[in-house]
């Protein structure tokens, strides 16, 4: 702000600037001056200071009379030296001064300041800031409306003021001082009730405790005589506590506030965003309980610690802290054991400690009483190890660790919890270097983020290894780095000396639980995928679902398992190892076999099951269990399903080698093709080559030439997708000579199908179409409807795409009647799709969008993610021919997103080139170029030289239209080459015209 200068109107209105007083005319003058200083910096409307300086009845002419108070104002500011700091800013006035130098706003300043400090450090602040009054706010200005309500809202602070004053004082023992100056505001306000209590115990802790008792009489006698009311609930206790001589009265001892807190840990590193979440539960007028909850070994000490040090300045009373011992029942601290150590640090000698708890905790509550304090509870065990230690004021913090959530402490309190997860691996290597030295960790870099991740980001566990290698220092990380990775990683993490291991606290966590989460955690470490459901606990250990619910519910509780979704669970690396450990401790090795038999079958049960309502015709597999079949965990109803998949997708290919490991082959291969309906809906086709190999593999061990046809098959499919076309074409020429060696006529078909699609994608036409009519041939003869008609749909498609649209319409007609007949909504929807793009070929787009909004609903109802970017694709291809370019675009748009969300680089890649066509034809070349660049990018890991080419064909139309000839030729020369290698001579030539 500009100028030096003050402005005072803690008394009479002052302007005093480098040169002098400023002569102020009349009481208006001050009063205007003195509200746009209250509020210096921001805008005073006309209509606020009309209120200000004649309320509510101005005079007609109060704007004109306000202007020409505020033109003398400014002449009196400048005769005495301010720069021209009141302006006139629509809709009023502003005075631009620093708000420092108004003497009200400095006070107020200087007051909060104060309540954040030690009492001490309080009383020198406030008796400053109590200077700044010369007496009556705006002694000498005649304010009305708004302005009258300043002037008591200043005086109502003036009074607060001088209670913290004598508050502080009052906690540093100063009594006498305050029984020298309280009484006179006193004689001033008989009735107001906190400094009649200030009154109160200051007397009384002079030994003058009739005194105290007699005022309170009198405020009671006021109260009701002037008033009609009762002292207020706080007064009443007080009068009570005088009355009993309550020793949480007495004065502390001077300079005893306690200070409890240990150490912060050393190289404090991560939790940013936890301690910024922390600090803003400071502003909040009564602070939740902080409970900071997570497993063993998270850093929860550590965290309440460092915050606590961080703030212990807004907590000038003391810092309370004490270790609960939660985690061991036989070692937990008790309520009344912990109420008697927060009460000696409070000041309070052991002789004036009750016996009976709830006797503890009131004392405590009374100690606590109006100071400001942050109490630090280490290591919970349970809510009733916490309930007696929660602070009746709302001028003290307490922060809990537990390893339980507590969440029934928040049924009777506000709280906020902070549940901590391992850090993420760029905090572990800070950490690391941090206690290792970044000259170290640079000697060995790949080393240390090696070491950081098998640390799993546990902050203890970080440590251990940090402290091992600092005790020897001249020790390879990597030779650390090999231990660990080698059997008894929780045994290397320990440091010779120091008992307190990642394996000794993880145990210290798992030895208390109940049987059944017991059970549930050491068998959870066999389960081989990344999450799982308490549907799949309560199979693997036998019980009812419900039963499983609730020991998943108490293992999360203890922070041992961790929410991944709803109804999901994971488990850290370093625990996963541990459960492992307790499992081979625990369980015997017919036990352990039991419980990998039923998580298979659990798998085989709830992939048939879905299987059956996502694509009911494939039926060639009823899996036999080796136990009853578990709860079906899903809705019977294909949305349900694929949902319920979908949440598996991770653990799918993990649980396959989990069976074959255990050899269940044939459960490998089953499982693998129950799971073919799942992908061929949502996608996710690389995932699913590996499954295919996995039950490949299987099936060839099996020595079953019908299910080695099968997953073969299936391989191929996968690589097709993938656009990995001659390993399609090499994995078909396997399948179908094991269909043929197995006498499979219907597996001879979908492999021709199958290889058909692989030639059609090369565009080798030809060969597409004898194969799918060799297909359509052995389907028909193995009496396979569904298959016949799959194939006649592939082979109108292959017609299609060789430019004869006209003879592709019969066999996709076809097609789509035999679908409809067998109730196959996907296959009908595809036919649709491509029932579209012959009429778009044949020029007649009202028809092709026709039979595509068909398609598009069809796959949205069924949801069938691949088949709806199909139809938005080829509809998004209709509009571009159409020159609608916005509802190209739109198309295109949501086709790229559902690319992206199923992970399909290739379908990711041919949206991104549609969509950079459709920005160009809108005319919005930086979209358009953005687009296709990305696609370029993206194409570069699915090779396909004719999605390519259209790319490059693109870019080099983008190029002539920015002005760049020779980009635009060169992309084209590309596009030309392209074409031609994918046998698309017709496109090239179409290219060649535009050079």
């Amino acid at each position: 702000m500009p100028g030096p200068g003050e402005l005072r109107v803690l008394g009479p209105v002052e302007a005093i600037g480098p040169t002098g007083r400023a002569e102020l005319h009349g009481a208006r003058q001050r009063a205007v001056l003195g509200v746009l200083a209250l509020h210096a910096g921001s805008v005073v409307p006309f209509p606020r200071l009309v209120d200000v300086l004649w309320g509510e009845d101005p005079p007609r002419t109060a704007v004109k009379t306000l202007h020409s108070h505020v033109a003398r104002i400014r002449q009196a500011l400048d005769d005495c030296g301010f720069p021209p700091v009141l302006l006139t800013r629509k809709p009023g006035y502003v005075l631009t001064v620093a708000p420092s130098s108004v003497d009200a706003l400095r006070f107020e300043e200087e007051l909060r300041a104060a309540k954040r400090s030690n009492p001490r450090q309080a009383v020198a602040a406030l008796r400053e800031a109590l200077r700044l009054w010369r007496g009556e706010a705006f002694a000498d200005a005649e304010l009305d409306g708004w302005g009258q309500r300043e002037v008591e809202r200043l005086q109502e602070l003036r009074l607060s003021a001088w209670e913290e004053l004598w508050d502080a004082e009052l906690r540093l023992g100063e009594h006498e001082e305050v029984l020298r100056e309280l009484p006179r505001l006193r004689a001033e306000q008989p009735y107001r009730e906190r400094l009649a209590a200030l009154h109160m115990l200051a007397l009384h802790r002079c030994g003058r405790h009739a005194e105290a008792l007699e005022t309170f009489r009198a405020v009671r006698r006021g109260l009701a005589d002037e008033f009609g009311v009762d002292p207020g609930p706080e007064l009443v206790e007080l009068h009570t506590s005088i009355l009993r001589r309550a020793p949480e009265l007495d004065a502390p001892a001077r300079g005893t506030a306690p200070a409890q807190l240990p150490a912060r840990v050393g190289h404090f590193t991560g939790r940013q965003r936890e301690l910024a979440s922390l600090d803003k539960l400071l502003d909040e007028p009564e602070p939740p309980v902080v409970v900071i909850s997570g497993a063993a070994g998270m850093g929860k000490s550590a965290l309440a610690v460092q915050w606590a040090h961080l703030i212990a300045d807004r907590f000038p009373d003391g810092q309370l802290f004490l270790d609960l011992a939660g985690h061991d029942p036989n070692e937990a601290l008790s309520p009344g054991d912990a109420l008697a150590h927060l009460s000696r640090g409070l000041g309070l000698p052991d002789d004036r400690l009750p016996d009976a708890t709830a006797e503890r905790a009131a004392l405590y509550r009374s100690l606590l009483h109006g100071r400001r304090c942050v109490i630090v509870a280490d290591n919970a065990g349970g809510v009733d190890q916490i309930l007696p230690l929660v602070p009746g004021t709302a001028k003290a913090m307490l922060i809990v660790t537990s390893r339980q959530t507590l969440a029934a402490l928040g049924s009777r309190h506000a709280v906020h919890v902070f549940a901590l997860d391992a850090l993420a691996d760029p905090e572990s290597m800070t950490l690391l270097t941090r206690v290792l030295g970044a000259e170290r960790v640079a000697r060995e870099p790949a080393q240390a983020a090696r070491l950081a991740r098998l640390c799993d980001g546990m902050p203890l566990a970080l440590r251990i290894a940090a402290a091992r290698l600092t005790g020897e220092p001249g020790r390879p990380i990597a030779e650390l780095t090999a231990e660990l990775t080698g059997a008894g990683r929780l045994e290397t993490l320990a440091v010779q000396g120091d008992s307190r291991t990642v394996k000794t606290v993880l145990a210290s966590a798992y030895l208390p639980l109940d049987r059944a989460p017991a059970r549930l955690f050491r068998l959870s470490g066999l389960i081989p995928g990344a999450s799982f459901s308490s549907a799949l606990g309560s199979a693997l250990c036998g019980v009812p679902v419900e039963a499983g619910r609730a020991a998943a519910a108490e293992l999360s509780a203890a922070h041992l398992i961790t929410p991944a979704g709803p109804d999901r669970f994971r488990l850290h690396d370093l625990i996963r190892e541990f459960a492992v450990g307790c499992a081979r401790a625990d369980e015997t090795t017919s036990s352990r076999a039991e419980a990998a038999d039923r998580l298979i079958d659990w798998y085989l049960y709830v992939a048939a099951e879905a299987n059956r309502v996502i694509d009911p015709n494939r039926d060639l597999v009823t899996p036999a269990l080796r136990h009853p079949p578990p709860e079906r965990p899903f809705p019977e109803e294909r949305r349900s399903a694929l949902a319920f998949l979908s949440a598996e997708r991770a653990n799918l290919l993990p649980v396959v080698r989990f069976a074959r490991e255990h050899g269940r082959n044939t459960a490998a291969w089953q499982l693998t093709y129950l799971l073919t309906s799942f992908y061929d809906t949502t996608g996710g086709w690389n995932e699913r080559i590996g499954l295919c190999r996995e039950g490949a593999a299987a099936a060839a061990e099996l020595e079953d030439p019908l299910a080695e046809a099968e997953m073969l098959r299936a391989l191929g499919a996968a690589y097709f997708m993938t656009r990995r076309l001659t390993d399609a074409l090499e994995t078909n020429a396997r399948a179908l000579k094991a269909a043929r060696a197995a006498g499979d006529l219907e597996g001879e078909g979908h492999i021709y199908n199958n290889t058909a699609n692989a030639y059609a994608a090369l565009r080798r036409f030809d060969e597409a179409i004898t194969a799918y009519r060799l297909a359509v041939q052995r389907c028909t003869s193995a009496g396979n409807r569904l298959g016949r008609a799959l194939s006649q749909r592939n082979l109108g498609h292959a017609y299609i795409r060789r430019g004869q649209p006209m003879e592709g319409l019969s066999p996709l007609t076809d097609a789509l009647e035999t679908f409809r007949a067998l109730g196959n909504a996907r296959l009908e929807a595809a036919t649709l799709d491509t029932l579209g793009e012959a009429y778009e070929e044949l020029g007649d787009h009202d028809v092709a969008l026709d039979h595509l909004g068909k398609a598009l609903a069809a796959s949205r109802a069924i949801g069938d993610r691949w088949q709806e970017w199909e139809s938005l694709l080829h509809a998004g291809q209709v509009h571009l021919a159409r020159r609608d370019y916005r509802a190209a675009r739109d198309d295109f748009d949501q086709a790229l997103l559902i690319s992206r969300d199923v992970g399909n680089r290739h379908s990711e890649a041919a949206a991104l080139d549609r969509l950079g066509r459709a920005h160009l034809g809108l005319g919005d070349l930086v979209a358009a170029r953005e687009h296709l660049e990305r696609g370029v990018a993206v194409r570069a890991s699915v090779p396909d030289p004719y999605e390519e080419a259209h790319l490059h064909r693109d870019l080099g139309d983008l190029e002539a239209r920015c002005g760049d000839t020779a980009a635009a030729a060169a992309h084209w020369a590309r596009a030309i080459e392209l074409y031609r290698r994918a046998n698309a001579t017709a496109d090239a030539d179409l290219v060649t015209g535009r050079n």
